[in-house]
């Protein structure tokens, strides 16, 4: 059975010189119109001839060796640095533009897979049981972008080992394509803020399922999670599991709020308003902020009187020119909503420290903010 939110570009095909295989990809690679077989003869200058023309390499060799060919040729696709002059918006646009063409180029490096998600390459790795993961069963032959897979075996070490998360004092297992909370700051937020005590809460956009879990440790009754992914809710509902809160949190697969109203309302939305160029940017990327925006106009509707909503989001993007805070204040206001406090914290990640970043003045410069969010005229005294 394939996984409820499989891509639909996943049961395309591919024909080779060797046949016709079944296409495999959980991040929305579309697969090449042309494909050659390629082996430890071919050269890292002939292979990126290849790919830079869109020509698929179906790998036939050693797969160490495949490995080392993908990073040669992602060396000669290095991104340029940011030209002198050029504004935060324009830096941003042509680094997600050559990202994109990165991203493309490299997939067209294949590798086959037999039934049961064997890699019939010499040195392959057992990936049996983190494919299965992603794609589920398999009984015939598939092909696999190699980039896509080498993620994929990645994703199911830290899905085993977990990321620590300090607030929660305990593990968080991601799933490959759910937005992993490498970033500390916004879960130090959610774990920090007042809270008055609470009886039900929502965590909308939950992925890993870490705020929901931080607001039950933190004495929540009950949490409902949402989130429209299927691979996320099947994560955040293996974490809660995991950390005994199976009685106290709910993850439910809906399109932002669920049914009812709550005392508390928590999200953390993408936090830049451009287009994702594959699945996996979706955690980050939301095209004209139409989460952020829906969230905030749906925000009355769902609160409880007296209840508030902490709106989690970086200003990333207004450092970047892709949206003014006067946009943001003027959705809040529109929604009838109103700022009852905000808490702001620094970034801790290496990029924000890192000068070779075609990004890193903004990044170097951002601030996480929490958004204490109510209801204007909800006749509620909060002094």
């Amino acid at each position: 059975m394939i996984p409820p939110d499989f891509n639909a570009a996943d049961t395309q095909q591919i024909v080779s010189q060797q046949g016709v295989f079944r296409w495999l990809s959980a991040n929305g690679s579309r697969p090449p119109t042309r494909v050659v077989d390629a082996d430890d003869r071919m050269s890292a200058d002939e292979a990126y001839r290849l790919v830079s023309r869109g020509t698929g390499l179906l790998w036939r060799g050693d797969f160490h060796n495949a490995r080392q060919l993908l990073s040669a040729v992602s060396r000669r696709l290095q991104l340029p640095r940011r030209q002198a002059g050029s504004s935060p918006a324009e830096a941003f646009r042509l680094h997600r533009q050559e990202q994109s063409h990165r991203a493309r180029t490299l997939a067209l490096v294949l590798v086959p897979l037999d039934p049961g998600h064997v890699v019939p390459l010499g040195r392959a790795p057992d990936v049996r049981s983190a494919c299965h993961d992603v794609y589920g069963p398999a009984d015939t032959p598939c092909v696999v972008p190699l980039r896509e897979l080498l993620g994929i075996i990645g994703a199911a070490q830290w899905r085993k080992k977990g990321i620590p998360i300090a607030a929660l004092g305990a593990r968080i297992h991601p799933h490959y394509g759910v937005f992993a909370p490498t970033r500390s700051e916004y879960v130090d937020l959610v774990a920090g803020c007042p809270l008055a005590p609470t009886s039900v809460a929502f965590d909308i956009g939950t992925g890993t399922g870490v705020l929901a879990a931080v607001l039950a440790q933190r004495g929540v009754e009950r949490v409902v999670a949402t989130d429209s992914s299927a691979r996320a809710i099947r994560c955040a509902r293996e974490n809660i599991r995991r950390l005994g809160l199976t009685g106290r949190i709910e993850a439910v697969q809906t399109d932002l709020f669920p049914a009812g109203r709550a005392q508390l309302i928590v999200c953390n939305p993408p936090w830049l308003p451009a287009k994702p160029h594959t699945l996996l940017d979706q955690a980050i990327y939301d095209p004209g902020s139409r989460m952020l925006l829906d969230f905030l106009a749906g925000l009355a509707a769902h609160l409880q009187p007296g209840g508030e909503a902490w709106l989690v989001l970086s200003d990333l993007a207004e450092r970047l020119g892709l949206r003014a805070r006067t946009e943001l204040l003027a959705a809040i206001s529109q929604a009838g909503l109103g700022v009852v406090a905000r808490s702001d914290a620094r970034p801790s990640h290496p990029r924000a420290t890192d000068p070779t970043d075609p990004l890193h003045a903004a990044r170097a410069a951002e601030i996480t903010s929490l958004w204490r969010l109510v209801v204007v005229g909800d006749g509620i005294d909060r002094t």
